[in-house]
């Protein structure tokens, strides 16, 4: 079979190219060998949300009282949890399926194996090969949970974030290694349902790569829920020989040894490059990603690589982002490119924490003059009325044209209020605009005007 484009791999970055193709009125297939929607929807992004959602229902249970109303205590139900989660996640595979359908894409089931001349052969489950060909070939085999060498995933003792979905049954203690995304939530959902939760994060900070400002904040934040809250620590080796583990955390007061049922390992992400053929074909590859350039084309003309494979941010929507520009550079639209400094993170535990642009320290290592503006919640009427006053907003601004440097936000919802930032920034929106942008009230992206105002000495509410 011959195809205008060929995608291997169908997460946010391989189905939404594949879809962007398809309307631009190229012939597209998909190879995928596992289930459509890759890692993001039948193994993260969605799934763990459902996990975190359970979590946020049985607190609220646990809380019902502060909120005026009497409630019988609830009971997790591991099993029941984890098999929400898994159909949330299947109904979202399903939904891919449609769409491939609707688009008129053709979704090819195997393990897809790259050929030069933009060829890739496709070994299916019973064994069956057979070969396809395209005048594009877009690679999009996303990232698994990278493995370290003192901390070997047994996928029973020491397990990875998937394994961490599907637990039959919950443990009564866990050590969570890294407390970036991944390990910040799996911390905030096996705590919030009762499991004694360490975490242990190597660098001075959680959630490392917020500004200093939240990170201290969520610390606070886990702490009173009762998260035991390592930093500046490394795990150097976990005795599983007994019936649980026994991991030896060392930092600088010295050694300790934790005893727990389960070790999470959640220290970054390794990109699925290995077996699919890059070596054939040529594809240069740097610190194991997939070289590209800014429309995503590898140094072998016809093969682009876009996605967790390649050295940008490991994020869903930024997988999504390079998949439309690179197909809407092969079909000659001459998309403008991503700009990386724009792109939002968000860690979905609870308080949420959400940014985008650059923090307050890497302001100043620029030598910026900046004007920085923080409003709390606890100064916020709908926080105060959700019972959610954990958190603020604050925005830098640069001191001299009023531009939006970096937005940075903890508490509830704020996933949902970066999006605003972003668009600022995208606008080039100065700081006085936003001050002046009448905000509803009460809600909880008032933070944003409120931060802004105060960053210009105007704040009304504090």
């Amino acid at each position: 079979m011959s195809y205008d484009v060929i995608v291997l791999g169908s997460g946010p970055g391989g189905y939404v190219a594949a879809i962007r193709a398809s309307q631009l009125g190229l012939k597209t297939a998909i190879i995928e060998k596992e289930a459509l929607g890759g890692i993001c929807l039948n193994w993260g992004c969605i799934p763990t949300k459902a996990l975190l959602k359970s979590a946020q229902v049985f607190e609220y249970i646990q809380h019902a009282k502060d909120y005026g109303i009497t409630v019988a205590a609830g009971t997790p139900d591991m099993k029941a949890i984890v098999q929400r989660s898994r159909d949330v996640a299947k109904g979202m595979s399903n939904g891919v399926q449609f769409l491939m359908k609707k688009n008129k894409i053709d979704v090819l089931m195997g393990t897809g194996l790259l050929q030069p001349g933009k060829k890739i052969e496709i070994t299916s489950a019973d064994g069956k090969k057979q070969v396809v060909e395209g005048k594009h070939v877009i690679i999009a085999t996303g990232a698994r949970s990278r493995a370290l060498p003192n901390l070997p995933q047994d996928g029973k003792k020491i397990i990875g974030y998937r394994d961490a979905m599907v637990l039959a049954d919950q443990p009564k203690s866990m050590v969570v290694v890294g407390s970036g995304a991944i390990g910040s939530e799996f911390a905030y959902f096996y705590n919030a349902i009762g499991t004694k939760v360490t975490l242990v994060e190597f660098l001075p900070n959680v959630v490392p790569v917020e500004d200093e400002d939240v990170s201290k904040q969520l610390e606070k934040s886990f702490k009173k829920q009762g998260i035991d809250v390592m930093v500046s620590s490394e795990v150097t080796k976990v005795d599983t020989s007994g019936k649980g583990c026994k991991v030896t955390v060392k930092n600088a007061t010295g050694e300790k040894v934790i005893e727990c049922d389960i070790v999470l390992s959640a220290v970054g992400i390794a990109a699925n490059i290995e077996g699919i053929g890059l070596e054939a074909v040529g594809i240069i590859t740097d610190k194991g990603k997939i070289k590209t350039d800014e429309m995503y084309k590898t140094n072998i003309p016809g093969y682009y690589a876009i996605g967790d494979a390649t050295p940008g941010q490991a994020l869903a929507h930024v997988a999504s982002a390079e998949g439309i520009t690179c197909v809407e550079a092969i079909a000659g639209k001459k998309p403008h490119a991503i700009d990386y400094n724009n792109i939002p993170g968000c860690t979905y535990c609870s308080p949420e924490v959400a940014s985008v642009g650059m923090t307050e320290k890497q302001c100043k290592e620029k030598g910026l003059e900046i004007k920085v503006g923080k409003f709390p919640f606890t100064a916020s009427g709908k926080a105060s009325a959700a019972g959610a006053k954990d958190g603020f907003v604050k925005l830098i601004f640069d001191a001299k044209y009023g531009e939006l440097l970096g937005a940075h936000m903890i508490g509830m919802n704020v996933t949902e209020m970066i999006a605003e930032c972003v668009s600022i920034r995208k606008l080039e929106t100065t700081g006085h605009e936003i001050i002046k942008t009448v905000h509803p009230h009460p809600t909880m992206s008032e933070a944003i005007m409120e931060a802004a105002a105060a960053a210009y000495g105007e704040v009304i509410h504090l």
